[in-house]
């Protein structure tokens, strides 16, 4: 009895994880389909699923507008450069507060985290008049520098949580052999991080790269990234919805394919520490 009802639970909860799993990827699929759709057969009520004439058009017509290799690259370099740049302030930031903590530490980590609390919008006139005078507007090093400093309390929070497992006996043994603060750093403490550290990096990277608030403001064309690439498929007359959604699929797909081959990696990485 206790059996069945073991597997009928089991069997409940298999099937409540398949649905939510198959609700959260269906806007995705849906995108692909409509993609190969013409766009009077992309608003085409009721909506056509599967049976309807595929087409290339689309992505031949995006191709030809837009530079689509250079938004690509664009977005390469912006998320892995805020990635590194944001690695390199924040491993020092929390090595310090992981094991040399104050009284003020934690206050210091909500104020941190407080900061993604407030509305980008808020801030966007300042920044733009600096970017415009510094001469950052429409640069991958401006795009750069902003998303480092939007991502970073994230990064410091996670970097803070793997480091907090590690023991700090490893740290004093290394001190007591000699060991510099930098050579703690490098040789002793970012090794034993290394899962949660590169969880940390993929983390920060699919945000740099799904970024478009930042980068539709501070961005004309020479830095644009994939996230103006699509927007660029709206405009007064309408949405363009077969072509915006070809788009969309050529922007998603270098960072699902990313995610994909890295998801063991990352798995390991947010559970590091999570059973001893």
């Amino acid at each position: 009895m206790a059996r069945a009802v073991k597997t009928r639970t089991k069997l409940t909860f298999t099937i409540i994880g398949w649905t939510i799993g198959f609700l959260i990827f269906f806007p995705i699929l849906w995108t692909f389909l409509t993609s190969f759709k013409s766009e009077g057969t992309a608003i085409a009520t009721p909506p056509q699923f599967l049976f309807f004439d595929w087409t290339l058009e689309n992505y031949h017509e995006v191709q030809s507008r837009s530079d689509y290799g250079k938004h690509v690259m664009n977005s390469i370099v912006i998320s892995v450069g805020s990635t590194l740049l944001g690695l390199l302030l924040a491993i020092p930031a929390a090595w310090a507060m992981a094991f040399s903590p104050t009284k003020r530490t934690k206050d210091i980590l909500m104020w941190m985290l407080s900061t993604k609390m407030m509305p980008a919008v808020g801030v966007l006139v300042p920044l733009y008049l600096i970017f415009r005078d510094w001469g950052l507007l429409d640069t991958r090093i401006g795009l750069v520098a902003v998303l480092t400093m939007i991502n970073l309390p994230i990064i410091v929070w996670m970097l803070y949580t793997y480091f907090k497992e590690i023991p700090g006996e490893i740290l004093e043994a290394a001190r007591m052999d000699g060991a510099s603060l930098a050579k703690e750093i490098v040789y002793v403490l970012t090794p034993m991080a290394v899962p949660g550290i590169a969880s940390t990096m993929l983390l920060n990277i699919i945000l740099a790269w799904n970024e478009a608030f930042w980068t539709l403001n501070l961005t004309a064309a020479n830095a644009a990234p994939l996230t103006a690439f699509i927007a660029s498929y709206s405009s007064p007359e309408g949405l363009f919805w077969a072509k915006l959604s070809a788009a969309s699929t050529m922007a998603i797909a270098p960072i699902l394919v990313m995610g994909w081959f890295s998801q063991k990696q990352l798995v390991r990485g947010l559970t590091f520490g999570a059973v001893k």
